[in-house]
C-alpha cells in the first residue's frame, strides 16, 4: 500500500474557515499545503514540488478556480495533477462545466469529512495507477525502440554483406560500393535532403548491384567487349537484384530495392530494365546512377583503364539531360572538391 502521509494536497480557497475545515479533515493523513488565491495556487504548483492533488475553490477574486484549472490542464507539466473542485456552486451545469475543463471530481460545500477522504483517496489511487501505467508504456516503448534499432542495424549489416558479396565478384575488394555510398550521400545532401535521409540513401545504395550475383562469371568477368547476347544477360541484374531484396515494410529495404531496380534507367528513357523516363525514375535511382557511373569511369575494370576526374565529369556533363538527371548531374559536378577528397581518402586507406 502507498504511504499516504507522503502525499501532498494543495488546498486553494480564499476563505480561512474553509481552509481550516479541509486541513482538519486531511492533515492527519496527508501533507497539506495552502494557497489563498488562484495566483498563489499557480505559484505554489510551479515554484515548488507539484502537489499530488489539488482541492480547488471556484469563487475567488481576481482569478477564479475555473481559470486556474484551465491553466493547469493546458500545461503538460501539470495537466496530470488531479483537480477536485470544492465549491458552493453545486448546480448540474456548474458540475458539467467543471468536468468539461478537466476537473476529476466535484464536491459541494459544506463538505462531508468521509466523502472528502474517500474522494481524495480514490483519486490519488487512480493517479498513482495512471502514472504507473504511463511508466510501463514509456519503458516498453523504449524497449521496442531499442529492438527496432537492433533490427535495423541487423538489416544494414545484411545489406552490407550482400552488397560486398556482389562487388567482390567484379570490382577491387568491394571498394566501389564504399566510394559510391559516400558520393550518394554527398549528392543527396546537395539536392536538399536531410542528413538522416542522406545516411539512409547511402546505406541503401550498397545493394545497387546485388543482382550481379546471378550473372555467370564468364560474362561478368569477361575482359573484352560483350556480345549483344551477353549484354542482354547483364541487363537482367537490376531485376534480379530487386527479386533478391524482395518486398518489405522496412524503409531501408524498400529504398534498396528501388535503387537496385532503377539505377540503370536513363533520363531519356533508353535505360533498362523498364525504360523509365525522367522523373518516372525514383530519385534514389537517379542519384545512384550518377555516383555509380562516376566511380566506374574513374576505376580500373577488366575491360578498361581508369579515366581521369576531368574526363569523367566531362562525360557526366555531356550526359546530363540524356542518360542522367540534368539537375543532379550539374550538382555532382559542383561537388568536385568533396568528391576528390573521398577519392583521396580511399587511396590513402589502401596504401
Amino acid at each position: 500500500m502507498n504511504d499516504t502521509s507522503s502525499k501532498s494536497i494543495l488546498v486553494v480557497d480564499d476563505n480561512q474557515t474553509n481552509i481550516d475545515v479541509l486541513k482538519g479533515i486531511l492533515s492527519s493523513h496527508y501533507n497539506v499545503r495552502v494557497a489563498t488565491s488562484g495566483r498563489l495556487a499557480l505559484k505554489a504548483v510551479f515554484s515548488q514540488k507539484p502537489p499530488d492533488l489539488i482541492l480547488l475553490d471556484v469563487m475567488m477574486p481576481e482569478m477564479d478556480g475555473y481559470e486556474v484549472c484551465r491553466l493547469l490542464k493546458a500545461d503538460e507539466r501539470t495537466q496530470h495533477i488531479p483537480v477536485i473542485f470544492v465549491t458552493a456552486k453545486s448546480e448540474v451545469k456548474d458540475e458539467a462545466y467543471g468536468f468539461s475543463i478537466g476537473a476529476e471530481d466535484y464536491l459541494a460545500k459544506p463538505v462531508s469529512a468521509p466523502i472528502v477522504l474517500a474522494r481524495v483517496k480514490n483519486h490519488l489511487a487512480l493517479y498513482d495507477r495512471s502514472r504507473h501505467l504511463e511508466g510501463l508504456v514509456q519503458e516498453r516503448t523504449a524497449n521496442l525502440q531499442i529492438k527496432s534499432q537492433e533490427l535495423e542495424k541487423t538489416r544494414l549489416e545484411i545489406i552490407q554483406c550482400l552488397g560486398r558479396a556482389a562487388e567482390y565478384r567484379d570490382n577491387e575488394t568491394g571498394m566501389h560500393i564504399m566510394r559510391l555510398g559516400h558520393y550518394v550521400k554527398l549528392l543527396t545532401c546537395k539536392a536538399g535532403l536531410t542528413d538522416v535521409e542522406a545516411e539512409q540513401m547511402m546505406s541503401a545504395s550498397i545493394m545497387h548491384d546485388v543482382g550481379k550475383i546471378g550473372i555467370p562469371d564468364h560474362i561478368l568477368l569477361k575482359p573484352g567487349k560483350l556480345t549483344p547476347e551477353e549484354f542482354e544477360i547483364i541487363k537482367e541484374h537490376p531485376q534480379m537484384g530487386a527479386e533478391i531484396i524482395g518486398i518489405h515494410d522496412s524503409e531501408l529495404l524498400r529504398l534498396s530495392r528501388a535503387i537496385a531496380l532503377t539505377h540503370h534507367e536513363k533520363w531519356n528513357g533508353k535505360g533498362y530494365p523498364n525504360g523509365l523516363m525522367g522523373e518516372e525514375i525514383p530519385f534514389a535511382g537517379r542519384v545512384t546512377a550518377i555516383a555509380d557511373i562516376f566511380d566506374a569511369l574513374t576505376s580500373v575494370r577488366p575491360y578498361k583503364k581508369a579515366w581521369s576526374v576531368d574526363e569523367a565529369l566531362d562525360w557526366i556533363q555531356e550526359e546530363s539531360g540524356e542518360a542522367l538527371d540534368p539537375t543532379l548531374g550539374l550538382l555532382f559536378i559542383e561537388m568536385r572538391p568533396e568528391v576528390e577528397k573521398i577519392m583521396q581518402a580511399f587511396r590513402d586507406e589502401n596504401q
